[in-house]
């Protein structure tokens, strides 16, 4: 069980590539075979068809360039005849309705060329605003079609001229380039490779209908999944998403080419080796910025300064070299703090490979700092740790608190299964402090929710991301499968829960201590995808009665388990009014964080990157100043002052 859950959460960037060989009963064999995993749906039925065809409209025309609302409005507002058909047609391996759509996608392509026609007459507007361009709404006629994508190509064109005036021709050809390619791949000259291609989306469209962590792959987009999932590939380090007017820069991997060279997070990239990327397919974009390991590869960038709104262009040259996605794994810094320290270690995911493992970093790092030092306090910052193997997670919560259970598992049977800690040998088990923001989910959840469901930590930061659900992928990674030629798919099995019998499925973990930072301001979070799971419970299990182990191995498990159980604790957590009320006082009279929250309720983070108090990391700040507090109150309460 445990080697199929492995893959709890590996995000993997969705890619566009020709679509395989599919026929209909492969179509239907898949769904099937998806439904018989999914945690909630099981056949399909109204509320999952209705879903289907809104999605497979945005999965043809996701920018809304092409359909004008009375083109789809049938299947965008089904009549239960429309839901029926579609739901006897699946019984038939009959997707006729699907092909129906996509005929009307020729004709919305027919027009659009057209329109192009007009578009290259009319003037283009000024000042367009990027925000526009979110959550929008169908259009409802040709005029309003035209206007959008004249403000598109405005927006596209003032970015390429910030490369040079005389990109603006190349600039063209390159969008008109991009939007032929997507056409063609829209309505392929062979019938049979179009009939694919329909079936492919066919199979997007359902898999997204189910829950916003069931997926589709092409075989193109598999293989980009296995390079997630062995985390290893030859580039330059960062993460990017196609802003239309170039590739926003949203991450970057310590250690890594990008690091290296001073790259930042919402620089644009609007140039590689001086050929402008503006209108590439962000496939076509990360082929050209990836390459040889120790080649060179120059990109022209838009930035904002902290000093004004302007955006100024710059190029710099860069070495690829092979980037571990895995980031640097853990980030070790201490404070000196009356007679000992205050570590502070930074998880980025739950990793584990032939020499070394999350916990395993973890624990050595702890012992380390033990031998030099004394340990008054101990961050683990888990921001934005996303999560990983939900067996690290076992082990890495594991290391601060002795026997017991860490999480429960309820899969798509409704069976449970606890996770455990059996070894009892905890490495920690001093004051702990536990740092999380929006964008802590799955596996970073457990460990936070369980460890504060126990008293064992304190949990400071803002909600997490709330993603209580754990997927498998079709394809064995850890055995190098080959790729199935039909594609593979990742299904939501199930849901997990901290030891409290709580999932934090759209809820998050709730902290002890709100310390609000830079995502505090953002919609982030499960509860913002298009289809969430529900949340759910299920009975607490502080008091574990070993009922999933069969009863052949219960009783020799019971004996050398039920000792030293870990206990609800309140050695730490009797302390959190004069916590709370340390840190809002400190926050409250602290000008510095008082701006930053200002600045980021006022501005668009996407737009000017928070480089507005210097080095210092506010939230990090305040959570070491509670760890301080935490440490102080638990010393005098074990030497019995008053």
């Amino acid at each position: 069980m445990l080697k199929r859950l492995i893959l709890l959460i590996i995000t993997c960037l969705s890619l566009e590539a020709r679509p395989p060989s599919l026929a209909p009963r492969d179509v239907k064999s898949k769904m099937e075979e998806i439904f018989k995993s999914h945690a909630s749906y099981k056949k399909i039925d109204a509320t999952v068809t209705e879903r289907m065809l809104k999605n497979f409209i945005d999965e043809l025309d996701p920018n809304k360039t092409y359909f004008i609302e009375s083109d789809i409005q049938k299947w965008l507002y089904p009549s239960d005849k429309v839901i029926n058909t579609v739901i006897e047609g699946f019984k038939k391996n009959d997707f006729s309705e699907f092909y129906k759509i996509h005929t009307v996608l020729m004709d919305a392509i027919e027009r659009r060329n057209k329109l192009q026609i007009e578009l290259e007459a009319s003037e283009l507007p000024k000042d367009v605003n990027p925000e526009e361009f979110k959550d929008m709404s169908w259009t409802n006629s040709k005029r309003e079609l035209l206007a959008r994508l004249l403000r598109i190509q405005a927006l596209q064109l003032d970015t390429a001229q910030k490369v040079s005036e005389e990109c603006k021709e190349t600039i063209l050809k390159s969008l008109e380039k991009k939007r032929k390619n997507r056409e063609n791949g829209l309505i392929p000259n062979d019938l049979e490779e179009r009939k694919s291609g329909v079936l492919s989306y066919l199979l997007k469209s359902f898999c997204h209908s189910l829950d916003s962590h069931t997926d589709y792959f092409t075989p193109f987009e598999a293989n980009q999944f296995m390079i997630q999932v062995q985390q290893k590939l030859s580039g330059i380090g960062a993460q990017l998403r196609d802003n239309l007017n170039g590739f926003m820069i949203m991450h970057i991997i310590a250690g890594s080419p990008a690091e290296a060279s001073g790259l930042k997070i919402n620089d644009r990239i609007i140039a590689v080796n001086g050929a402008p990327v503006i209108g590439l397919d962000i496939v076509d974009a990360v082929e050209l910025i990836r390459g040889e390991k120790g080649s060179k590869v120059v990109l022209t960038l838009t930035r904002k300064s902290a000093d004004d709104e302007n955006e100024h262009t710059l190029d710099v040259e860069l070495t690829r070299g092979e980037v571990v996605l895995e980031e640097s794994r853990l980030e070790k810094n201490f404070e000196p703090f009356g007679d000992g320290i205050i570590a502070n270690l930074k998880l980025f995911s739950f990793y584990q490979d032939s020499k070394n493992s999350s916990s395993l970093d973890l624990k050595n790092a702890i012992d380390n700092y033990n031998k030099n030092h004394k340990i008054k306090a101990l961050i683990l910052d888990l921001r934005s740790n996303t999560g990983g193997l939900l067996p690290q997670a076992v082990e890495v919560a594991s290391l601060f608190m002795s026997k017991g259970i860490v999480v429960s598992i309820k899969d798509c049977s409704g069976n449970i299964q606890h996770l455990r800690n059996t070894e009892g040998k905890t490495t920690f088990d001093g004051p702990l402090i536990i740092l999380v923001n929006k964008a802590s989910a799955s596996a970073s959840e457990i460990v936070a929710g369980t460890l504060q469901d126990y008293g064992r930590a304190i949990v400071v930061g803002e909600e997490t991301f709330g993603k209580g659900s754990f997927q498998t992928f079709s394809l064995d990674a850890a055995k190098n499968a080959k790729i199935n030629a039909a594609g593979e798919f990742k299904v939501t099995r199930g849901r997990y829960y901290t030891v409290s019998g709580k999932s934090p499925q759209l809820v998050g973990v709730q902290t002890d201590i709100n310390i609000p930072g830079i995502l505090s301001e953002l919609d982030i979070g499960e509860k913002f995808s298009k289809y969430p799971l529900e949340n759910d419970e299920i009975a607490p299990n502080f008091d574990d009665d070993l009922s999933d182990v069969p009863m052949i191995h219960r009783k020799r498990l019971s004996l050398l388990y039920k000792h030293n159980l870990q206990q609800k604790m309140t050695n730490f957590t009797q302390y959190l009014d004069i916590l709370k009320k340390n840190s809002n006082t400190r926050l409250e009279n602290n000008k510095n964080y008082q701006s930053f929250l200002t600045e980021i309720k006022n501005k668009n983070f996407e737009a000017k990157p928070v480089e507005l108090f210097g080095l210092n990391d506010l939230q990090m700040q305040e959570a070491l100043n509670v760890a301080k507090d935490l440490s102080y109150l638990t010393e005098i309460n074990d030497k019995g002052f008053e």
